[in-house]
């Protein structure tokens, strides 16, 4: 077996996330099947990669030789891909096309995702759906109502299977808290969810393990949570604002009198994914359409002073140098 570049993701991933088991759920492959790959890596190397114990895996010093030139290999080749797919369109006067349908159940992601596709073609339009459900998004798209789905999925729950859809992680981002200025923890570098355990919370609608998630992350901590109130955006706002909730949010999120505080050892985790048509028109602009949704989701970062901070502290979080493709069965 000669070594690729996908088995240098494979072992850069494994290596982020601590363990074979989280990074298998993080790539939207079963366990054994990544082992199984890893073994094969490791036989073509020429030794072990990983020091396996009860707690995770651990770099060998060979381990860490390749998970160090992957660092650097891979966001070279990824940056490579990307100006080589412009220069491509750009030479065969296909740039962009005429029109692009976009849904996202991430929605903050429109605004800048818009403005980003403007500046890619001034005379592209584009026409968007915005839904609280990931369900109904992946539906639209495998329909063919949509040209491209922007999702977001619980770090644990796999990408959407339906049959002819591809799905790109474009960015792997934690789950922040929601506080009013004037609370007793808003001006900690974070926070823990024991040290919430009395709080109601709130957290916006979304269909998958999401819930069951963050249960189980209180039960982890050694409490239940009393209450998760599911509301629209305004009203999370509103429960925020007026004391009455704590609430569950993206790091990204920016609100005038309310603060977002980082959980400490980041207990929940979003995947967000952009998926379109194997089959589709719209696929060959796949390449350009996921850099554009790369750069607008770091639009958000940007404008948030606690997860820019946060980032630097946290490798393998934030927008992804080279996503892997992950094509439904």
């Amino acid at each position: 077996m000669e070594l690729e570049l996908r088995h240098l993701r494979v072992v850069s991933t494994i290596a982020e996330a601590g363990s074979v088991t989280k990074a298998a759920a993080e790539l939207g492959v079963a366990q054994p099947a990544l082992t199984a790959q890893l073994s094969r890596i490791e036989r073509t190397l020429g030794g072990p990669l990983f020091e396996r114990d009860h707690r995770g895996v651990r770099p060998t010093a060979l381990g860490e030789l390749v998970i160090g030139r992957a660092r650097m290999l891979l966001p070279a080749m990824s940056g490579l891909m990307d100006d080589a797919t412009r220069l491509s369109d750009t030479e065969r006067g296909r740039d962009a096309p005429e029109h692009l349908s976009i849904g996202a159940s991430t929605s903050s992601i429109l605004a800048p995702l818009i403005q980003r596709l403007s500046q890619w073609r001034e005379e592209l339009k584009v026409s968007t759906m915005a839904s609280w459900s990931a369900d109904e998004v992946t539906g639209q798209l495998a329909d063919g109502r949509l040209d491209f789905g922007v999702i977001g999925v619980c770090a644990g729950a796999g990408t959407p299977s339906e049959a002819g859809l591809t799905w790109r992680t474009f960015s792997v981002d934690p789950v922040f808290v929601l506080l009013p200025q004037g609370h007793p923890l808003a001006d900690r570098d974070e926070v823990s969810l024991r040290e919430l355990g009395d709080a109601e919370w709130a957290a916006t609608p979304g269909d998958g393990c999401f819930q069951e998630c963050f249960a189980a992350a209180c039960a982890r901590e050694g409490f239940t949570p009393r209450s998760l109130y599911v509301a629209d955006a305004a009203s999370c706002v509103d429960l925020v604002g007026s004391g009455t909730a704590v609430a569950l949010c993206q790091a990204n999120r920016v609100l005038p009198g309310l603060v977002t505080v980082p959980l400490a050892g980041v207990p929940l985790r979003w995947n967000h994914v952009i998926g379109w048509r194997s089959d589709s028109a719209a696929a060959e602009h796949a390449g350009a359409v996921l850099g554009t949704v790369k750069r607008a989701h770091r639009d958000l970062v940007e404008r948030s002073s606690v997860y820019s901070a946060w980032l630097p502290r946290h490798r393998g979080f934030g927008v992804q140098q080279d996503p892997g493709i992950t094509p439904a069965v």
